[in-house]
């Protein structure tokens, strides 16, 4: 549900728009997406959603004999702008040798 409207899209495409949300309230801004959606009757259509730290979306469940909506290229955009107002420092995975023990010294 956005501003008082229901929204149909795809469960990953929706999990993708809440993370960006938070990413943008984190920063305190706000940007606009443009998501596929279903509309009643099934066809596909899209939204065009301003989103960042007023936005109150919410998520949901339904049934519906509609085919789950699915569009990557819109899930990775998303994804990526969220990564980009979520910048890590890059670090080594830990192998097995890497144990506090084998940094002990033997005196």
């Amino acid at each position: 549900m956005y501003a008082g409207t229901r929204l149909m899209t795809g469960d990953e495409i929706a999990d993708a728009v809440l993370e960006y949300c938070a990413a943008l309230a984190e920063v305190g801004t706000a940007e606009t997406v443009e998501i596929p959606v279903l509309t009643d009757e099934g066809v596909r259509a899209s939204a065009r959603l301003l989103v960042g730290p007023a936005s109150q979306i919410v998520a949901e469940d339904v049934e519906t004999s509609f085919d789950e909506l699915v569009d990557s290229d819109v899930v990775s955009l998303l994804r990526s702008r969220t990564q980009s107002h979520r910048p890590v420092a890059a670090s080594m995975p830990r192998d097995a040798d890497d144990s506090e023990s084998a940094w002990i010294d033997d005196y």
